[in-house]
């Protein structure tokens, strides 16, 4: 299993460093900017800068590890009682896109009208959709994002709608799934809340980048 983990995570990485350098170069950058925006990500990915820690009284599930004859067991039991969750932002999965979605704005400021409106319809869709998981946060079907982003993008800005995509998948998926959901998230009883997501392949930076290369087959 180790092995195949292992096999499987340079797959990944592989198919990262051919088909996303396509779809960044689709959208303006180098191959060496996509090298370097690619590391921050996944580098970032596992940095979360705490902003802010809710209290909740809400009752929540606790896990017990019991240990009988050598054996591990795990309990879980209902708990009252104050808890902590710290809401924190991602590095790779919510401030490099931002950035880079900035850039691209700021670069291309003739489609600012085309990205706000991509985003915000993006944004309601992912809403709509996300749900609050109880000791995981929020979860969202892992296609819709890019596939609404690739559309939107298509319909409001024909010209230029690889630019408008990226923008419109990751603004919107980070604002849809992660800020219009942070009202009472403690009720999740998940210690940490991530905007953006923690892990090694981020959903914000995918959703970006499945968008665009979504854009040539509508």
């Amino acid at each position: 299993m180790g092995i195949l983990t292992v096999l499987f995570g340079f797959i990944v990485v592989y198919l990262l460093a051919t088909v996303g350098e396509v779809a960044f170069q689709r959208i303006g950058f180098s191959s060496l900017e996509y090298v370097l925006i690619l590391t921050g990500t996944l580098v970032g990915s596992a940095i979360d800068i705490p902003v802010a820690r809710e209290m909740s009284s809400e009752p929540h599930i606790e896990v017990e590890e019991v240990r009988v004859f050598g054996l591990y067991y795990r309990i879980p039991r209902l708990a009252g009682g104050e808890i902590s969750t710290i809401v924190a932002v991602n590095v790779g999965g919510a401030v490099i896109p931002v950035l880079v979605s900035a850039y691209l704005i700021a670069s291309h400021s003739e489609l600012l009208a085309g990205a706000a409106a991509g985003s915000i319809t993006t944004a309601l869709l992912v809403h709509l959709m996300a749900r609050k998981v109880k000791g995981v946060g929020i979860v969202t079907p892992a296609l819709l994002p890019p596939i609404a982003a690739a559309v939107i993008a298509y319909l409001v800005s024909p010209g230029s709608p690889a630019i408008v995509a990226y923008i419109s998948g990751t603004m919107g998926a980070l604002v849809g799934a992660d800020l219009t959901n942070l009202r009472n998230i403690t009720r999740l009883g998940a210690p940490v809340v991530s905007i953006g997501g923690a892990g090694t392949f981020d959903g914000v930076f995918l959703t970006g980048l499945f968008a665009v290369l979504l854009v040539p087959f509508l």
